[in-house]
């Protein structure tokens, strides 16, 4: 008898046989077999859930088996051995610790169920991955739908709780992904500035947060995004994307390991409708994960909740102010010292400090107003400005006012300012940060190669939404990709999204994706080009859109007093 146990037990065994592992019972013998990387029958045995949580998994060999199946079990838990024959990089869910238990009762038991595991056929497993699968192509089941979502109009902006603010304020407020959102208070270049040089305050309530969690859902998570979710412990978090089968971006996103068995998924807001749809229909088993095998079913369920929708997750809702900039972490520590004293609140200005990026804390900090007199906070060290020290504070938008006037008095002394999605936009163009739609994905279909962040999406992975159809484009030369630009000159015109860029001589070799005013009052900006043309340094020419589609008069016919479009000449500069 074999147990398997650890964090990834019931990933790595689930992809280790050919069976159906979903509604396996604790406790509860299922034949099975062990296919070696040709497909072959390696060994017949008997699997049983050993645990409530998923984190253990027993087999049963035949004797004359287990030495062969232990050392083989270990290999691949390490990521030694080749599985698959057409699998070149991937390597299973682990590392996970393999025990040799011996001989117990249930193997005289077992002894006859083993001999005749390999004379009857098991039935088809309908799950994405298992070692062997790539040498059966029986089909298991009819093909499921594609994924179709089609968005809906609200007949009005939605509004954060902090709206009201912004309008007495006299902030200018602008629709933005169905949401009535500040664009700027004073102006974008004066908030670019106090960001950078002291910090910035933004409502960002509009972002789209989502809860997985249950004894699956580290498996959910890692089937349907890119990055490796075992490498997050608590109070960790990881960028990812979400890719449809065919390995196009349905969004980016960050996701936070709360606990064991809780994730939380930050996403962007004009994308939170969709996002929710697909998850949820993926969830469901109701529509295709996989396109090369299209009755493919993702082998265990999560439980969603939609934690921006505050009205249905009542007590759960959750909402996100972001404080970005060098003074950023010494404003969250004074408005502890403000706060009554308590060891348990020294304790936390002692966390906070020792936090670093992409880590975070959950807390409960003293609040007015409120009959408990305290609220839940996640502090998590992380951003979209490119700031070193930056942070994203999710509480419950019943209590976010009072935070958001409480970061603002304490912070005053430090220049806090309330920042618009005009100089956040700006920041991240600055640090060279993507946006859906114009860095990634969009009407250019850019993938996470191509923009530069290959290095979250975890090939390794034996299996994920996208995976073959991202590997087959991978495996493509590549002619594009994105850089970022300076236009040494100020004063001149901003390039705007979808400007053409050609080389020295005139070549068109891609377009504009964005750009903005940087610190130094410079624009900069990122455009998607021929990979020919980018070494830093390197000079390129931006030709700013016609305004209208035909010129008034033939070239030919030009003549003083008649205007032409002169490009800006722009450089190479590193991301």
């Amino acid at each position: 008898m074999v147990e398997i146990q650890g964090e990834t037990a019931s990933a790595f065994t689930d992809m280790l046989v050919p069976v159906d592992m979903g509604e396996l019972n604790s406790g509860e013998w299922r034949p099975t077999l062990l296919l070696n990387k040709k497909g072959e029958s390696f060994s017949p045995a008997l699997l049983s859930r050993h645990s409530q949580d998923y984190s253990s998994f027993r087999l049963i060999v035949p004797s004359e088996r287990a030495r062969e199946v232990i050392p083989w079990l270990r290999h691949l838990s390490d990521g030694y051995i080749k599985f698959d024959e057409k699998e070149l990089v991937g390597r299973l869910p682990g590392p996970v610790v393999v025990h040799d238990l011996g001989s117990a009762d249930e193997m005289k038991q077992a002894a006859e169920k083993l001999k005749n595991i390999e004379k009857n056929s098991l039935p088809l497993s309908c799950k994405p991955f298992y070692i062997g699968l790539s040498s059966r192509a029986e089909p298991c089941g009819e093909p499921l739908p594609f994924f179709n979502f089609e968005e809906k109009k609200e007949e009005s902006d939605k509004t954060t709780p902090l709206h009201h603010w912004h309008v007495e304020r006299s902030a200018k407020v602008a629709s933005f992904a169905g949401w009535d959102m500040p664009m700027w208070y004073t102006s974008i270049q004066d908030e670019h500035k106090t960001v950078r040089g002291s910090a910035g305050l933004f409502d960002v309530f509009h972002m789209g947060i989502f809860e997985v969690s249950g004894p699956n859902a580290y498996y959910f998570l890692d089937i349907v995004t890119t990055n490796e979710i075992n490498l997050l412990r608590p109070g960790e978090s990881q960028y990812s994307f979400l890719l449809d089968p065919d390995g196009r971006i349905i969004d980016d996103l960050l996701v936070y390991r709360i606990e064991k068995d809780k994730y939380l998924l930050v996403l962007n807001a004009a994308n939170t409708d969709k996002d929710w749809h697909w998850l949820n229909e993926a969830n469901d088993d109701s529509v295709q994960i996989d396109r090369e095998r299209p009755w493919s079913k993702v082998p265990f369920s999560a439980e969603l909740k939609n934690l921006s929708n505050w009205q249905d997750a009542g007590g759960s809702a959750l909402a996100d102010i972001a404080i970005q900039g060098p003074r950023s972490r010494d404003i969250i520590l004074t408005i502890l010292e403000t706060s009554p004293n308590s060891r348990k609140l020294r304790d936390l200005q002692s966390k906070i400090l020792s936090l670093k990026k992409m880590q975070f804390l959950k807390a409960r900090i003293p609040v007015d107003g409120t009959d408990e007199g305290e609220t839940d906070i996640l502090i998590a060290r992380s951003g979209y400005t490119g700031e070193r020290m930056g942070f994203e504070l999710f509480i419950h938008p019943s209590t976010a006012e009072w935070l958001w006037k409480k970061l603002l008095e304490a912070g005053e002394p430090f220049g806090i300012r309330p920042v618009g999605l005009g100089a956040r936009d700006s920041l991240r163009i600055e640090a060279g940060l993507p946006l859906y739609g114009h860095e990634l994905a969009g009407p250019l279909n850019i993938s996470p190669e191509e923009a530069g962040f290959a290095g979250f999406v975890k090939l390794s992975k034996p299996f994920f939404v996208g995976r073959k159809s991202y590997l087959e484009k991978t495996n493509e030369e590549k002619k594009m990709t994105v850089v970022r630009f300076q236009l040494p000159e100020r004063g001149v015109r901003m390039p705007k999204t979808g400007d053409a860029v050609t080389e020295s001589h005139g070549r068109v070799i891609g377009q504009v994706t964005s750009c903005a005013m940087d610190t130094k009052v410079f624009l900069v900006g990122m455009a998607y080009i021929d990979k020919r043309h980018t070494d830093e340094g390197e000079s390129i020419n931006i030709f700013p859109r016609p305004a209208r589609e035909k010129w008034d008069k033939p070239y030919e016919e030009l003549e003083a007093g008649d205007r032409l479009v002169l490009h800006n000449e722009a450089k190479i500069i590193s991301r």
